[in-house]
């Protein structure tokens, strides 16, 4: 048979054995194929004639060695689990974009699954990504209360456990840049929208605010806080929260939101009530999602650096997949990398009316 027709033939047979046949009518072992295919022919001193024959014949048929028969063949599936409480253009596509920057230069895939903080599904998806053979899972916002067999990476999920490495925001330094800008501005009465029950960072920013309150000698006065209600990754839930806040007829001067949806929402709020930004009342989001620069007006916010995080969950975790025992050590003598936020002053807040 001529190498044409080999070629021809080998075209038409079922992916599973393309290794096999492709190996059989050329004349070479099945080790010498995948080789080359693998780029080790030079390792493994196969002629160069030989290297371009396999790889011509490869390229003609359109074969593509299985990542996941590799995978089989060496324990590795080269693949890892991502848990987000949903998907949207805010905080978890910036954390996703982050992780995978990292994973594409690295030969990793990844699974990505939201559970709108459901509780069944942040039982199951764990199990569900391991029967995937996930070599890793990053936890984004997600409540993670069982022991797995794999290395865990939280972001912003505040997991206390010797096996589980936390990515966290210094959420006392972000609580200080916006308090003390607004203190600066002249502000007393601060309205505060906090996030919902379910989001991991809610306790942890909320405790943050009111100790650097305590500080500045600020008074959180408790008719003036009020929590978000529903998972509409909207700005609604902020719009809403607002609106009950103008209900009660207590006055404020400035609103120090749960993160940058929640203060668009507020803005609209406000509006429909007459009230203009900033000149009558400040607005102050967190994240700085995008948007927040082009949203009417410009947000002033504290930026959580989400992509950077989102870097640094998929560089820590694969350390921990390639190198398990010294990650190991390392996960016991520290259980968070701290991340620093940045201030960015926008045109949503302004000096306070006298």
């Amino acid at each position: 048979m001529t190498e044409e027709r080999k070629i021809n033939a080998i075209k038409h047979m079922g992916s599973g054995r393309s290794l096999k046949e492709l190996a059989k009518h050329l004349g070479l072992s099945q080790t010498t194929v995948s080789r080359v295919i693998n780029n080790s022919g030079n390792t493994h001193r196969i002629s160069e004639a030989t290297q371009k024959r396999v790889l011509a014949a490869a390229a003609e048929m359109n074969y593509k060695a299985s990542p996941l028969a590799r995978g089989l063949r060496s324990r590795r599936s080269q693949t890892i689990g991502v848990m987000v409480p949903e998907i949207s253009g805010g905080y978890s596509a910036a954390v996703l974009s982050g992780i995978e920057d990292v994973l594409l230069i690295s030969g990793f895939f990844y699974f990505v699954v939201s559970h709108h903080h459901r509780e069944e599904l942040l039982r199951d998806y764990p199990a569900l990504l391991l029967s995937r053979a996930v070599e890793g899972i990053i936890a984004v916002d997600s409540a993670l209360d069982v022991e797995l067999a794999v290395p865990v990476v939280a972001v912003s999920g505040h997991l206390r456990s010797p096996s589980i490495l936390n990515i966290e925001l210094d959420h006392t330094l972000a609580a200080r840049y916006a308090l003390e800008h607004l203190q600066r501005l002249g502000h007393r009465k601060i309205a505060f929208i906090k996030g919902q029950s379910f989001s991991s960072d809610t306790e942890v920013r909320w405790q943050a605010i009111t100790r650097v309150a305590a500080e500045l000698k600020i008074a959180i006065e408790p008719h003036l806080v009020i929590a978000l209600e529903g998972d509409d990754p909207t700005p609604e839930p902020g719009r809403v929260a607002t609106q009950k806040l103008l209900a009660a007829g207590m006055p404020f001067s400035a609103i120090f939101a749960f993160n940058d949806l929640s203060a668009m929402g507020a803005i609209v709020a406000l509006r429909e009530a007459g009230v203009d930004v900033p000149s009558e009342v400040s607005v102050l989001g967190f994240d700085d999602v995008v948007g927040a620069a082009t949203n009417n007006p410009p947000l002033t916010t504290v930026r959580q650096p989400l992509q950077e995080m989102g870097r640094a969950a998929a560089t820590a975790l694969l350390q921990r997949i390639r190198h398990p025992k010294a990650s190991d050590t390392m996960a016991h003598g520290s259980e968070s990398i701290l991340v620093l936020p940045t201030f960015v002053e926008r045109k949503s807040t302004a000096p306070a009316r006298r």
